[in-house]
């Protein structure tokens, strides 16, 4: 118990013009239901999947109702969701006959992980049966499983971008300008070099997402001016699944020495993760700023 006069310092917060509650000890809530349907109908509509049949379009999406909000307990994030879904799709085979169905997630859920995520393709009631439905089934229902996934990256990366942040004592505190002002500078120099939107809190454990949400991982490790190590993915991977990529700097007096170790990558994703890599980062760096090389 405190002293009689002191009080438990972790319940006072400071007196601020702004009401801040700079302890962060107090539960901070940030309503994300607006953003969430939004960024949900985007991934959504107008994906599509392709086979010798046919293709599949979802060009709509008529349901989307649900919650999302991000709650802060003393800087650790905790994350609400839940939303059920509902979509249109158009198939069209290759002599140009269309066809009309429909998708359904009832179940998108901080509570339930991506595999477990129920979704269910069916005709509508006038139209006759079809190979198609089966490429939905299939083809269609991974791709929308990979851009649920990324929603929920999104979330945790995009939405937070700003949010407060643990120190190394596990105190949280709201981030200072020159903080704020590095992120950005960061942010804008991949945006730079890559051409596209991008998400990058560039700390251990921290979030990315790059191309448009193409590219998305976590930093495991980084080491300022010696070595980068993190878990990478396409979105189209399979769910869940990461490389683990390795880049160390070797100072080599008149230059510096890249060296990148990938593990993981899926055996039919070798040759074009790594032309990815050559064309977007490293050529794309060196057209940028002005050095870089070749991967070899």
């Amino acid at each position: 118990m405190a002293k009689w006069g002191e009080g438990d310092p972790r319940w006072i917060v400071e007196e601020r013009a702004d009401a801040t509650n700079v302890n962060n000890w107090h539960w901070t809530e940030r309503d994300a239901t607006n953003w969430s349907s939004e960024k949900l109908k985007s991934l959504l509509l107008g994906l599509s999947v392709e086979n010798e049949e046919g293709t599949c379009e979802i060009t709509e999406v008529g349901k989307c109702d649900g919650e999302a909000s991000i709650n802060n307990r003393k800087g650790k994030l905790i994350f609400f969701y839940e939303w059920s879904l509902k979509a249109t799709w158009t198939g069209k085979t290759k002599s140009g006959i269309q066809f009309k169905g429909s998708l359904e997630v009832p179940n998108l859920s901080d509570e339930n992980d991506m595999e477990d995520l129920d979704i269910s393709v069916s005709l509508n009631k006038d139209e006759p049966e079809t190979p198609l439905m089966k490429l939905m089934k299939t083809k269609g229902v991974d791709k929308v499983r990979e851009a649920l996934g990324s929603y929920v990256g999104y979330l945790k990366t995009e939405f937070t971008s700003g949010m407060i942040l643990p120190t190394a004592n596990g105190v949280s505190k709201t981030q200072t300008s020159s903080q704020s002002k590095a992120k950005s500078d960061r942010t804008q120099m991949v945006q730079a070099f890559t051409r596209c939107a991008a998400s990058v809190d560039a700390e251990r454990g921290g979030r990315f997402r790059l191309l448009d949400g193409n590219v998305y991982g976590e930093f495991m490790d980084l080491v300022p001016d010696e070595k980068i190590v993190m878990r990478w993915r396409f979105n189209n991977w399979p769910c869940e699944h990461y490389a683990t990529i390795s880049l160390t700097l070797v100072d080599r007096s008149s230059e510096t020495e890249l060296r990148a170790e990938f593990r993981g990558v899926p055996e039919n994703e070798e040759e074009r993760t790594r032309d990815g890599w050559q064309r977007y980062y490293f050529e794309s760096i060196k057209m940028t700023f002005g050095f870089g090389a070749r991967l070899y």
